[in-house]
């Protein structure tokens, strides 16, 4: 007779209220289990936070939704959102590169172009034709994985790296082209890659379809009224409303199992349960884990980055004329301190109605191996921050209002051999009863692939997957 599964928990505790948890416990109690999300901070959100300047809402994190795939936007329906949800008013970019601003080039897959004639603003035309090449290069094996700019740059040459490839994957994950993998950045790319001859005929093959799970139209990028930050909010309230119980400052300390159940310890009490949801970074599942599941100690080499964010509120009156979209990305080869600038009033209508008079931005700071954006002071981050966009805008006016919001250890850092490492771990976790991982350190950094995350997790643990 074969194994029967065991049955579905009636009980979960979810470690971490960052919108993965978040969206975890929330399709938990959907589900009807009676769920536990103990966050060790005190407030929900992680990343994504609600504040204000100049008497204006603004986000202090992270403040799009990717919306070609729908599950971020269909948790922000279902608490309640729907009718705040609006699509940006303007997603096309700028990069700054060699003393003026160039249109972002179309037909690129995260930075990798498919089409050396969409790059003539951008790049040389030694390095244009240094891209040629790859029509005649032999082949370039990948293996298991690869750097993502390691084998771009082998292709396409070092320039495209620099000026396209580079800027983009810092503004995602604030890391290091040259280690950031492959396989676990760009997955749609890698296999690609394996099967094509050439770059140029790899990215022309996703071009040529959907990525999977998108949907076949509608806006690339959708925004809250209000702001992201209200996302967590929201969610938090319907798992109150739905049975569930959130606790915060209450750091998981220590999680033992007992027979088929689980404990888990704060510094306050000890909570039992059925199942686990563990949404909490990395090192901390790592030592979460470290009795019952010693394999999850690979988890603890995964690097983080730490960005800050500065947001500056201007009186419109005071500004230059400003380039129109959503802003523009600085390649570090520029050597410039902000690695990008958001136009948030072009960005988001909401933004744009509620700040009369004011034109707020900000600009992003930090990048993977580089920790001076945390050891710089609030006034010295503003300063480092208006100067740059002083030379590259000529935006010398004085600030109505700033704010400073730092990001410790932030972004995960998807280095070459990062996807093997995550399913030895899940492989090894899988065996314990009713325990799944969610999160930004697994399957992607952005909102959307986390509140997936989080469902898929719920979903394991209900045993309905």
């Amino acid at each position: 007779m074969a194994d029967q599964a065991p049955p579905a928990p009636g009980s979960v505790i979810v470690v971490g209220g960052g919108v993965s948890g978040l969206a975890a416990a929330h399709r938990l109690v959907e589900a009807g289990a009676r769920v536990t999300l103990l966050e060790a901070s005190g407030r929900l959100g992680g990343k994504l936070q609600a504040g204000e300047i100049a008497g204006v809402p603004v986000d202090l994190g992270a403040e799009a939704l990717f919306a070609l795939r729908p599950d971020a936007v269909d948790l922000a329906r279902a608490v309640g959102l729907g009718e705040c949800l609006e699509p940006a008013v303007t997603t096309s970019a700028a990069v700054w590169s060699r003393d003026s601003l160039h249109p972002m080039p179309r037909g690129h897959v995260m930075g990798v172009p498919g089409d050396w004639a969409a790059l003539e603003d951008l790049i040389s035309p030694a390095g244009i034709a240094r891209m040629k090449q790859d029509r005649t290069l032999p082949r370039t094996p990948v293996g298991d994985d690869v750097a993502i700019g390691a084998y771009v740059s082998e292709r396409y040459g070092p320039e495209v790296v620099d000026r396209l490839l580079e800027p983009l994957l810092d503004g995602v994950y604030a890391g290091d082209a040259h280690r950031i993998s492959m396989r676990a950045a760009v997955p749609a790319l890698f296999e690609a890659v394996r099967e094509h001859g050439t770059l140029l005929d790899a990215v022309a093959s996703l071009q040529r379809r959907p990525a999977p799970g998108t949907a076949p139209a509608g806006p690339v990028f959708m925004g809250i009224s209000g702001g992201i930050g209200r996302l967590p909010v929201a969610v938090g309230d319907a798992v109150r409303a739905g049975g569930g119980r959130i606790v915060l400052d209450s750091p998981a300390l220590e999680l033992n199992r007992t027979g088929e159940g689980w404990t888990v310890r704060t510094p306050d009490r000890l909570y039992t349960a059925d199942g686990l949801v563990l949404a909490s970074p990395a090192w901390t599942t790592a030592a979460l884990l470290e009795a019952e599941c010693p394999a999850a100690a690979e988890l603890s080499g995964i690097e983080y980055s730490s960005p800050a964010l500065v947001t500056l509120a201007f009186r419109r009156k005071d500004l230059p004329v400003l380039p129109g979209g959503s802003g523009f990305l600085v390649p570090p080869v520029e050597g410039r301190t902000i690695k990008a600038s958001t136009f948030l009033t072009h960005k988001w209508r909401w933004l744009r109605e509620s700040a009369t008079g004011l034109f707020v931005l900000r600009a992003s700071i930090g990048r993977y191996g580089d920790e001076q954006a945390m050891h710089m002071d609030d006034a010295e981050l503003v300063a480092a921050a208006r100067h740059d966009l002083g030379e590259i805008l000529g935006l010398t006016a004085e600030p109505a209002a700033t704010r400073v919001s730092r990001w410790y250890d932030g972004l995960p850092q998807y280095m070459v051999g990062h996807t093997a490492r995550i399913d030895r771990v899940r492989s090894a976790v899988a065996k314990l009863p009713h325990v799944r991982l969610c999160g930004a350190a697994y399957d992607g950094v952005g909102i959307t692939n986390c509140v997936a995350s989080g469902r898929q997790a719920a979903e394991e643990v209900l045993g309905a997957a």
